[in-house]
Parts: structure tokens; C-alpha cells; sequence
């Protein structure tokens, strides 16, 4: 047990799969994976995680892929290897549709019914299944526990732990403004998992925010000891190009400077003004950037 004002962390291998399914009694559990334009990838994805954990034991209930818009064969990919897809615009059409990450996650209490929630992202490269029990341990084992970030090894030329984005945006927010939260090792990782209770009584950033902005309200409302972190050794992703990262950063201080202020974002999108080489000159590239909170899902 964490003492107070403290993360627990833990290893993915702290509990055996028949110490989960013994805990996981009466509770349902949903993985959800947020897809856009991952055709190469999602389908390995879903038919691993498919298999190991629903087929071989019946640690998870259902397997849903919430598809952002995608361009390419996500949906039928995701579709073939076993999942249950739904396009996030198709969820709820009277509530609107934004791009986003967060919209995709946002949109999944909508059609999933689990009261335990797992996320996983649908690029991953080097990984394995035991994920999700990794992330499940915690969830499953304390009730105090409420939500709970996978961190892992990534490996790579810069050996960062945490990711351009993380270094160099999220974590040196944490310490100068969430210091509590500065034991997180990776704060923008994109597989973890929460109780459905929980995230449905969350704002949530339709973009690249919504982790940071779940760990940051989380902590404000209950505390850090509802949070945990769960160690599940290695993970490799496809890399964003470096101005692609710099909307994310947008939308990350966005969401930050909201909770900051107590009121959402005073606009839906930020006027990004970024520069690259072009044949000899300087190219100006402006991009809206969109900074729009959904409100909590149980008020929706």
C-alpha cells in the first residue's frame, strides 16, 4: 500500500493471471483501442490481445476498436482480426464528432459496458499481452485504486524514457505545477486503464491531452493515492514527425492552462504558426490546432 501523497508503482508481473481472475469476480472488463490509420498494425493488435486474453482465459469481456476517421483499411483490418469496431463519428451523431484521440476515448463509454477500462494504443511495435493484466493488477486488487499508467522501456536512438513530448512538455509542467506527480514515469503513455466511474466523471480533451488531463484531475479529486503505475517493460512505437509535435504540445498546455484557470479553453482551436526549409527559404505552415474539452460522459 501507498503511503499517503504517494504513487504506488509495480511490476507487470506482480500477479499471476489466476490472482487476477480470482480478483476480477462480478467486474467486466473492456479493452478499448483508439485507432487512426493503422492498417499495419491494429490487426496484430487486436487478434494477440484477442486470443490471449479472451480466448485462451477470460480476463477481458470485450475487445472494441474505436476508429478516429481513418483514411486506410482500419476498420476492416481491426474488423477481420476479431474486434468490434465502431467509427467514433457514428457514436452518439447527436452529440457532434471532433477529431482526437480523447474524442475516440470519450465516445468508447458509449458503447462499451465494462465498469474496469483498459486502453491501448493501436501502433505498437515491440509489445506483448500481458499488458493488460499488468495494467488490471492494481484495479483488481485495490479498491482505492482508480486509475493506473503502464511505463515501459522504449527503445530508441535518444534512450528517452518518456518521449520527446513527455520531456520536454509534460514533465516539466508536472514539477513546476503538479509536483505530486512527478513520480510518474511516463505520464503520456498511452496504454492504462481506469475504472469507468472515474472517467465518465472526468472533462476530457478531444486531442492528444487526455492523459495528462485524467492523471491532473484525478489526483485534484481524489487524491494521488487513487493513481498507480505498473512497470510492462518494453514497447516501441512508430515516431510523429517533429511539427506534428508541436500540436500535440499545443493541445497539451491548452489543457493544462485550463485547469489551471478552472474553465475550459475560451476556443476550440489555436492558430499554430510553425516553419521548415523550403528550397532555400523559410515556409511559414499554419495549422488549427483543436483545444475542445467534451464534458463529463454521465452528464452527456
Amino acid at each position: 500500500m501507498p503511503t499517503p501523497g504517494e504513487i504506488a508503482t509495480h511490476r507487470w508481473d506482480d500477479w499471476s493471471l489466476g490472482d487476477l481472475l480470482e480478483a476480477k469476480g462480478d467486474h467486466r472488463v473492456s479493452l478499448v483501442v483508439p485507432a487512426r490509420n493503422e492498417e499495419g498494425t491494429v490487426g496484430e493488435v487486436v487478434a494477440r490481445t484477442r486470443e490471449a486474453l479472451m480466448e485462451t482465459v477470460a480476463l477481458v469481456d470485450e475487445l472494441v476498436v474505436i476508429d478516429s476517421d481513418s483514411t486506410d483499411t482500419t476498420f476492416a483490418v481491426a474488423t477481420d482480426a476479431g474486434a468490434v469496431v465502431h467509427r467514433s463519428r457514428e457514436v452518439r451523431p447527436d452529440l457532434g464528432t471532433h477529431p482526437g484521440k480523447g474524442e475516440a476515448m470519450w465516445k468508447s463509454l458509449f458503447v462499451t459496458t465494462g465498469d474496469l477500462i483498459v486502453f491501448m494504443d493501436a501502433d505498437l511495435l515491440d509489445w506483448d499481452t500481458h499488458f493488460v493484466p499488468g495494467l488490471l493488477g492494481p484495479l483488481l486488487t485495490n479498491a482505492q485504486t482508480s486509475l493506473v499508467k503502464g511505463f515501459y522501456e522504449r527503445p530508441g536512438a535518444d534512450g528517452l524514457q518518456g518521449g520527446r513530448a513527455t520531456e520536454l512538455v509534460a514533465r516539466p509542467w508536472l514539477a513546476l505545477r503538479h509536483p505530486e506527480l512527478a513520480g510518474l514515469v511516463q505520464p503520456l503513455a498511452g496504454e492504462w486503464a481506469v475504472r469507468r466511474s472515474l472517467f465518465e466523471s472526468l472533462s476530457v480533451p478531444t486531442g492528444y491531452a487526455v492523459e495528462l488531463a485524467a492523471l491532473v484531475d484525478t489526483a485534484l479529486l481524489h487524491g494521488v493515492e487513487a493513481i498507480a503505475q505498473v512497470d510492462l517493460g518494453l514497447r516501441s512505437h512508430s515516431q510523429q514527425p517533429l511539427l506534428d509535435l508541436g500540436a500535440m504540445a499545443t493541445q497539451i498546455l491548452a489543457a493544462m492552462l485550463a485547469r489551471e484557470d478552472g474553465v475550459p479553453p475560451g476556443v476550440d482551436e489555436v492558430a499554430l504558426r510553425q516553419f521548415r526549409p523550403a528550397e532555400g527559404a523559410i515556409e511559414t505552415v499554419e495549422r488549427g490546432v483543436p483545444t475542445l474539452e467534451r464534458p463529463p460522459a454521465r452528464d452527456a
